[in-house]
């Protein structure tokens, strides 16, 4: 994984990696938590099996990838939520503040590396903040337990949410509110709770995540609602 603290030669090697459109389309594909082949990602970038494995080969020697091996098969992922965060805040000075029709869902709920992002995310992580049921400490964003005790009286399952406080998040810069959502495994497991509850569910294709209408009025609890 590279590191935290980037020297100017580090972060020139990682500019010269993503600056190859396919390598930089199959990190993309992946900044979702996801892990897939490397015949998937070469057809997602359209590029060849022998394209697809030189430019995986070189992420992965750079650092940004990470590799499962099941069996007779290889999954690449992305080396850690850190580089999913670097390709969501790089993306920040290309992408419009307000994406077209068509991506209405995305803006509102999406995943960014397992963790919930978007104008549900953003508004969620405020209300945790402005309530003090999230702190920032010197390791990143804690949820106390007076946060855990009020996801669970909203509806959240008790056993899973009881070891959130023991995990640790970040603040995740939003590609499309331009405000922190919770990254990291606090983020995580945050946003794998509420799926198993149904507040959200993941929509057929992309990275959009679908509210349910009860789990609007669960968020509505926590005091966090939708704009529109």
């Amino acid at each position: 994984m590279p590191p935290t603290s980037l020297t100017p030669y580090q972060l020139a090697e990682i500019g010269a990696l993503l600056a190859e459109p396919a390598r930089a389309a199959m990190l993309l594909a992946l900044v979702d938590g996801t892990a897939r082949p490397a015949g998937e990602l070469g057809r997602m970038a359209g590029v060849g099996a022998p394209t697809a494995s030189a430019h995986l080969k070189r992420l992965l020697e750079g650092g940004l990838l990470a590799v499962q091996v099941q069996g007779r098969h290889r999954y690449y992922r992305l080396a850690s939520d850190e580089v999913a965060g670097w390709l969501e805040a790089l993306a920040l000075p290309r992408r419009p503040i307000a994406p077209p029709t068509g991506d209405t869902a995305l803006r509102r709920a999406r995943s960014c590396y397992r963790h919930l992002a978007g104008e549900l995310g953003v508004a969620l992580c405020a209300q945790l903040l402005h309530r003090g049921h999230l702190e920032t400490t010197s390791e990143g964003l804690a949820l106390r337990p007076a946060g855990a005790a009020a996801l669970i009286q909203a509806g959240l399952d008790p056993q899973a949410t009881a070891r959130l406080p023991t995990l640790r998040g970040r603040g995740c810069l939003d590609w499309t509110e331009r405000r922190l959502h919770v990254g990291g495994p606090l983020g995580v497991a945050l946003t794998g709770a509420m799926l198993d509850a149904g507040w959200l569910r993941h929509a057929p294709h992309g990275r959009a995540l679908l509210p349910s209408v009860e789990g609007l009025r669960r968020f509505g609890l926590l005091g966090v609602r939708l704009s529109g």
